[in-house]
């Protein structure tokens, strides 16, 4: 299916519905008590100059006895590589940053504490393609690299903790190359990194032709605007890497993909949600968009036919609460900027309410976890005698 023949969004669909019908099917696929942020005028004057579609969600918490609201606008953004996928690396970087800078600027005008791109936002997702050259070029340095350099100046300006995900060449380390999420805080000063925990091993997915699993464990992030951790891509597909961030105290968890409906599209809407529900906290899911084709045909090791394209990146960005209410998704086919704006009580609030936390078992788990990875593990099976 070409990228011109791809449906804009479910809710797009939904909206054929008359009103009522709407809003029904809606509080049941995403939850109730939603509502849409106010926003500058200039802020959306400047989203639709730059091409942007802007979708805002705001969810509801309690207002507590004890303990003051802690208010947090935060921004997630998809988007389309804006050149040929072989078009010149240092001018494929600055068409980039530039996507970037309109972004993060539609995003401070609507009062964004914390923004997220997508994964390796700033290059083709060419890891398909299992070339070496030119895509390794791509890496750079976490901390000190163009990309890092350049968004710490907006970083500051906006006052706004920017995550940004690139490949990162580790020049201390024999030069080796990570998938890697960037932290940079609200005063442009670099605060960490975390390293892809999972890597996919699956259709065009040949990303260990590239980097190896990450070696930073869990990391949470204290920023002025909350705790926050990054679950990359393939992550999210395993209940544990949620769980470590949520162990560690996140209370905000970001998943930037790359990821093709193919492969993915139904379970997309499934598990940065359930992870939110199941850990307490809030969960963000940014996937690019688009159909990039390469040069050189590749094969997925599937029996079918060399091609020259992934397949179509869908989109569909989206938000979720930790009682496991959720926003309406970014478009499947154009850039986007989702803005929500959140209560960080709602993470205890809805802990006191589930008693998932209280009733997880950490211990019975403890102990047999370890039992599971000897090699002469037997497991639990009993049978008739």
């Amino acid at each position: 299916m070409s990228e011109n023949t791809e449906f804009k969004s479910v809710e797009h669909i939904l909206e054929k519905l008359s009103i009522d019908d709407k809003n029904t099917i809606k509080n049941v696929l995403y939850g109730k008590n939603t509502y849409e942020l106010t926003i500058s005028k200039d802020a959306l004057d400047l989203a639709k100059q730059f091409n942007i579609e802007l979708k805002t969600c705001g969810f509801q918490c309690q207002k507590e006895q004890t303990r003051l609201p802690k208010v947090v606008r935060v921004g997630i953004f998809q988007h389309k590589t804006p050149r040929e996928t072989w078009a010149n690396i240092l001018e494929m970087r600055e068409a980039m940053f530039k996507i970037a800078a309109n972004a993060i600027e539609v995003a401070a005008g609507a009062g964004v504490n914390v923004f997220c791109l997508q994964e390796a936002w700033n290059m083709p997702f060419a890891f398909c393609t299992r070339e070496k050259q030119p895509w390794c070029e791509y890496a750079e340095s976490a901390q000190n690299g163009p990309t890092t350099i350049f968004l710490a100046v907006l970083a500051k300006k906006y006052n706004m903790v920017i995550i940004s995900p690139i490949l990162e060449r580790d020049e201390v380390r024999n030069d080796t190359i990570w998938n890697t999420a960037v932290v940079i805080d609200n005063h442009g000063d670099y605060l960490g990194k975390h390293r892809k925990n999972h890597i996919p091993r699956v259709g065009d997915f040949n990303e260990s032709t590239y980097y190896f699993e990450g070696d930073t464990g869990h990391p949470v992030f204290e920023t002025e605007f909350g705790r926050i951790a990054i679950n990359i891509c393939y992550g999210r597909h395993h209940p544990l890497n949620w769980l470590a961030f949520g162990l560690n105290g996140a209370q905000m968890v970001f998943n930037p993909s790359a990821t093709v409906g193919a492969l993915s599209e139904p379970l997309w809407g499934i598990e940065a949600r359930n992870a939110a529900v199941a850990n307490g906290y809030y969960t963000f899911a940014i996937n690019r968009v688009g159909t990039e084709t390469f040069k050189n045909e590749f094969t997925s090791g599937d029996g079918k036919s060399a091609h020259k394209d992934f397949g179509h990146f869908y989109g569909s960005s989206y938000a979720t609460a930790p009682n496991g209410t959720r926003s309406e998704g970014l478009s499947r086919t154009e850039n986007g900027l989702l803005v929500t704006q959140l209560d960080l009580n709602l993470c205890r609030q809805v802990k006191d309410h589930w008693g998932f936390q209280m009733t997880q078992r950490l211990d019975m788990y403890a102990d047999l976890l370890p039992k599971v990875i000897k090699h002469d593990y037997q497991p639990q099976i009993i049978k008739k005698q």
